[in-house]
């Protein structure tokens, strides 16, 4: 049985789900792989210096940013965690290569950005030839040393040909790039649904022939949410919204506590959105990359932001959405109900229900299949055996 190891960390919830999605689809293969999801974050705990001085995770505190829109300037706020990570580089290696050496595995997958240098050297370091591989959950990179690292043994699954083309400029050589059908997504979204829409929106207190738009903004939702609802209820447009807040459970008492003149539909944390999404028309959020493929998967077109606020990893996305021409990217929400307006146009509507009809995403399907030819390669005559980790040297 081969052994794989998948690092995630739960700063949003797109890499938890990507770890989870390939581990389920990877299940449901009957393959013969044991596969171990690694927590990064707790694996590397007692090196994280802001929890240090708050007592609190750097995941943490990345969702409360989240939750509470406090996004301008996160492009500077990265790049000193780059450099944060950089000052640490050599003693986080060491954590990470006494950790391989106790957990030996066949091949190595992160699907986190940032430390996929220290991951790689710390990997190749103690098991050579073994595979490294990255799988970008984000729709393009965000240079340098976000996704892509100017490492040879890196290999990269990109899901756009923007992805795969910032990998090339970073050296990679077509040998150690696979480019993918899009996102790796959980294999639910795939599940032929043959529910009828207009009884969930009975079941959800809904009317049935009213347009309906799902509001969707992470596993921690945001309160940006709120004030989308209070402007598209003062527009008295015929609309009706299902509101998923995640794990924000404040937003949910806040949102229940009004009397909304449209009707509204409220939902905390759920595993059910691609369920949900089957009762509405588009989808209202971010442009989050993990958004915005499950409402491609789902054919729905969506209504997105994008501004100074906007994080700086999901800024290609907003152009992705206006190249395909798979909905209407505003540059701020207090736009949010002209944009479901001209949304709402029949003659836009069915455009952009067409092109979305043309994206087919089998990421989650077909990533299995590159991971078997890497781990038939380097089970060749000259890759290492499992039993064989390189031994410490002294640092």
């Amino acid at each position: 049985m081969k052994k794989v190891h998948v690092v995630f960390h739960d700063g949003g919830g797109g890499h938890r789900n990507a770890a989870v999605a390939l581990q389920t689809v990877i299940s449901q293969q009957q393959r013969d792989w044991q596969i171990e999801l690694i927590q990064f974050q707790y694996l590397t705990d007692h090196l994280d210096v802001l929890r240090k001085l708050t007592g609190i995770r750097i995941q943490r505190q990345y969702n409360i940013l989240l939750q509470n829109g406090w996004t301008l300037g996160s492009t500077q706020l990265l790049r000193v965690l780059q450099t944060t990570i950089r000052i640490f580089h050599r003693p986080l290696v060491n954590l990470l290569e006494k950790f391989w050496r106790e957990k030996p595995a066949d091949l190595l997958i992160s699907v986190i950005p940032h430390f996929n240098r220290q991951i790689c050297e710390s990997w190749t370091k103690v098991y050579p030839g073994r595979p490294f591989v990255t799988i970008i959950t984000d729709l393009a990179d965000f240079p340098p040393r976000f996704w892509i690292e100017p490492i040879k043994d890196q290999y990269v699954i990109a899901g756009t040909e923007k992805a795969a083309d910032q990998a090339r400029a970073m050296g990679h050589d077509d040998a150690h790039i696979f480019r993918t059908s899009g996102m790796i997504l959980r294999p639910d979204f795939y599940v032929e649904d043959t529910s009828d829409p207009v009884a969930l929106r009975r079941e959800m207190g809904l009317r049935e022939d009213l347009p309906t738009a799902i509001v969707l903004f992470g596993g921690h939702g945001s309160k940006v949410m709120y004030d989308i609802t209070e402007r598209l209820d003062a527009a008295g447009l015929p609309l009706q919204l299902i509101l998923i807040c995640g794990r924000n459970n404040e937003l949910v008492g806040k949102l229940r506590a009004c009397e909304w003149n449209m009707l509204v539909h409220i939902i905390g944390f759920t595993k059910e959105v691609h369920k949900l999404m089957r009762a509405a028309d588009f989808l209202i959020g971010k442009p989050g990359p993990g958004s915005i493929a499950e409402a491609m998967v789902r054919k729905l077109p969506v209504l997105i932001e994008c501004n100074a606020w906007t994080l700086p990893q999901e800024r290609y996305n907003a152009e992705w959405v206006k190249e395909k021409r798979v909905g209407i990217v505003l540059k701020s929400f207090k736009d949010v109900a002209d944009g479901v307006k001209r949304m709402l146009n029949p003659a836009t509507l069915a455009e952009f229900r067409k092109n979305v009809s043309a994206q087919e995403n089998r990421a989650v399907f077909e990533i299995p299949e590159i991971l078997a030819q890497l781990l038939a390669e380097s089970h060749s005559d000259t890759a290492p055996t499992m039993s064989t980790p390189v031994e410490a040297k002294a640092h």
